[in-house]
């Protein structure tokens, strides 16, 4: 098992690098010049300069990724252009609210995927299976900010049950453990947990299935053993191929969602993405990236890790 963990982190190390690399060269092969957010209209050619100077943008390309990832690999990720603050710091706060409701959305969508997959999986063809199956199909195919909206009309607007927007009481963003803080992240995590939820049933009815059709399940049976038994050796053979299906719905979520943070006004990563987009603001959008894209191959790693402490075929393979 060491050996297997200590292979797997070797593997992830070029991988870091190839997303620092990516997350690097995205935001400048993009048009425009990212010191208009912060220059006046009629700003001089000498104060263009040294503003390029001070953010490093006159030196050539690959001088600018070394110093930048060098930074990045001690925690300076630089300076937010619009607003002046470190962006480790405007990224870290941002990244908690939005692991925040990913942690919410993952245990209502992994709760209901779960369910949902092992009753359609053990009631093939059945009208179970069919309601289960519509319920996943609406999931997957509804888009989610349309989903967002329906619900702040209905639980918002009609019955004035849950708030629409922000993450606390007069726009705060301080959060506290209380029903009046909770009642912020009820509609977003609802809606951000609607495909995690469709795609888990499919992917667990599925999986349920197959192992079920399988001749040592009718082994297990023939030798007498009681159901609940039979449904340990189901649940042990899905484990695997669920907890990578899992693993990378919930680093899709940790992501973050532009369109749903923007729905709700969550003070998340897809809001900063959103702001450092329309601001130009190059230091916050490569901050923001990278870190979200090494959250990405962090939990893939756990993901892989934990496969081969369930099922120990993969550490031979």
């Amino acid at each position: 098992m060491f050996a297997y963990t200590a292979r797997r982190i070797v593997y992830v190390i070029p991988i870091v690098l190839s997303v620092a690399l990516v997350c690097f060269l995205l935001v400048h092969i993009t048009p425009g010049d990212p010191l208009v957010a912060v220059l006046p209209a009629d700003a001089s050619q000498e104060l263009a300069a040294q503003l390029r100077a001070a953010y490093g943008f006159d030196r050539p390309l690959p001088v600018q990724f070394g110093l930048w990832l060098w930074r990045a690999a001690q925690g300076d990720l630089g300076s937010s252009i619009a607003t002046g603050r470190p962006v480790l710091s405007e990224v870290m706060r941002a990244v908690g609210n939005t692991v925040m409701l990913a942690v919410a959305a993952a245990m209502i969508g992994f709760t209901l995927g779960l369910l949902f997959g092992l009753i359609a999986g053990y009631f093939r063809d059945t009208w179970v299976d069919k309601v289960a199956t519509s319920v996943a199909i609406a999931g997957v195919s509804l888009p989610h900010y349309w989903l967002g909206m329906v619900l702040v009309i209905i639980f918002s607007v009609q019955l004035n049950w849950l708030p629409a927007v922000g993450a606390g009481p007069g726009g705060s963003g301080a959060w506290a453990w209380d029903w009046e803080h909770l009642r912020y992240l009820v509609l977003p995590a609802i809606t951000t947990s609607v495909i995690p939820m469709g795609i888990i049933t499919r992917t667990v009815r599925a999986l349920t299935g197959d192992i079920l059709s399988q001749d040592f399940v009718e082994a297990l049976r023939a030798k007498g053993l009681r159901e609940t038994y039979v449904f340990r050796h189901v649940v042990k053979n899905a484990a695997p191929t669920a907890l990578a299906v899992m693993g990378l719905q919930l680093g899709y979520m940790l992501g973050g969602s532009i369109l749903i943070e923007t729905v709700f006004s969550w003070p998340g990563s897809g809001l900063l993405l959103n702001s450092a987009i329309f601001q130009r603001d190059l230091p916050l959008l490569q901050g923001t990236i990278l870190v979200l894209a090494l959250f990405f191959v962090l939990l893939n790693l756990l993901v892989d890790i934990a496969q081969a402490a369930i099922d120990p075929r993969i550490k031979r393979s």
